[in-house]
């Protein structure tokens, strides 16, 4: 447990070590919260309103699908985009090689 004083204008001091743990940094944003007689006290991140889809709990699963994927080795490269559009399209589309 740490303990810190409530100095003027009630301002508090977060002890090195908890600001280390919680990455708590100069400028930083934290939110508190009120349950009981404990406040709970938490950093946050800015995140700009058009790149807020890339933290919903979709796409981040997505994202761990293909971060688990690139370390199986279980992707496809191509030379050009061409390529992928032929390997994407679907097979009753592809046209029919003759022989």
């Amino acid at each position: 447990m740490s303990l810190t004083k409530v100095t003027r204008n009630f301002q508090v001091t977060i002890p090195a070590q908890i600001r280390k743990m919680l990455h708590i940094r100069v400028g930083s944003i934290v939110d508190f919260t009120v349950k009981g007689a404990t406040v709970i006290l938490k950093p946050k991140a800015m995140i700009d309103e058009d790149q807020t889809w890339f933290w919903t709990k979709e796409w981040q699963e997505g994202e761990a699908q293909v971060n688990e994927a690139l370390k199986k080795k279980e992707t496809l490269s191509f030379g050009n985009v061409e390529q992928m559009r032929k390997h994407l399209e679907p097979k009753k589309n592809r046209p029919h090689k003759t022989v």
